[in-house]
């Protein structure tokens, strides 16, 4: 069955192993206009208009918020909570982290998340569904109020699995058949060494398949600052010239953007979109390198340190039983970013 119409059959595929129930009230709230927006904002932040990335398919933001609330709902039958994480998104702009780039907001990367309350409560169809189901404002405009759905790295959250899974097959194909399912359906809610709710494993053997697939993507998402802080800086030079306003990110697609910053009288600008079409091998280097384009800055860790449940029904992280698992987190943790990063241009 396609639940979704204007989805793809393998991504409806996917969903369908999140929930093999989809509630009937997420299909009139993914209709409001602030949701239908994120279709042309990418999961990757721009990512996949490079050449760094396999780039196998356009994943949007829009799938990834029904990702989400899918997760959600399946562990905890909860609309609130459910909602909560399809809204997640919902202020995001184009280009979503390549945004917190632009504010310096490096390694949190959450400048952006302020604006979800004033977008829902600015929203009449949003509100009128909210009223309508009985719901306030402030149980459904913050996912962080819910462990399920958001917690801190390393843990297991709705949000992180769900770009986990999603990165996994639109950018470097890691999964392969039957994996996904085969680690989704090996979770379960537990409690962990805070005394809070987590989805966590109930076989090492899984979850080390799980971190031997995803550590790639680890990696990935830091290398990916590279690509971010270029196209942040395209996003500068534009407004600075007043050819792209702020307000114009929560207005205009990704690709809309690009084709503006192509179009621009800009030299600058019409170079640096065309480093980023030819940006693919990335490489390091202890001094900036005279000829290049090249950046220094930090990132954000992203990783998963998951719950595993032993045979004596204790509970801990995976890192202190696994050998893979403190390997791939170490692995990660050595990155060094005094180092100048820059790309074949």
């Amino acid at each position: 069955m396609k639940y979704f119409k204007e989805i793809s059959d393998d991504v409806n595929n996917y969903f369908n192993i999140l929930s093999k129930e989809i509630p009937e009230f997420i299909y009139e709230y993914i209709k409001a206009p602030e949701i239908q927006r994120l279709k042309g904002i990418g999961i990757t932040c721009g990512v996949n208009f490079s050449q760094i990335r396999t780039n196998i398919s356009f994943y949007s933001r829009f799938e990834h918020s029904i990702g989400v609330a899918l997760i959600i709902w399946n562990f905890t039958k909860d609309k609130k909570q459910t909602l909560s994480g399809l809204f997640h998104d919902i202020a995001n702009p184009s280009f979503s982290h390549c945004i917190d780039f632009l504010n310096g907001d490096y390694e949190k990367q959450e400048s952006t998340e302020e604006l979800t309350t004033k977008i829902i409560s600015d929203s009449e169809y949003i509100m009128k569904l909210l009223k309508r189901d009985g719901i306030k404002l402030e149980e459904v405009d913050d996912y962080k109020i819910y462990p399920i759905a958001d917690n801190n790295t390393p843990m297991i959250s709705a949000d992180r699995l769900e770009y986990s899974f999603s990165n996994g097959f639109s950018l470097e194909n890691i999964w392969k058949d039957g994996d996904i399912e085969k680690i989704y359906s090996n979770l379960e809610i537990m409690k962990n060494e805070y005394g809070e709710i987590e989805l966590g494993f109930k076989d090492k053997d899984i979850s080390e398949l799980f971190i031997d697939r995803i550590k790639l993507l680890w990696r990935d998402f830091v290398e990916n600052r590279f690509i971010w802080e270029l196209i942040a800086n395209i996003i500068r030079r534009l407004n600075e010239e007043n050819v792209l306003k702020k307000e114009d990110l929560y207005k205009l697609s990704e690709f809309e953007i690009i084709d503006i910053a192509k179009n621009s009288n800009i030299i600058e600008v019409q170079k640096l979109v065309q480093n980023l079409s030819q940006a693919k091998d990335l490489f390091e280097s202890d001094k900036e390198v005279e000829g290049k384009y090249c950046i220094k800055c930090s990132a954000k860790y992203r990783y998963i340190d998951p719950l595993i449940k032993l045979d004596n029904e204790k509970i801990t992280r995976l890192t202190e039983i696994s050998e893979i698992a403190r390997k791939a987190k170490n692995d990660l943790l050595k990155i060094d970013f005094s180092k100048f990063l820059y790309s074949n241009f």
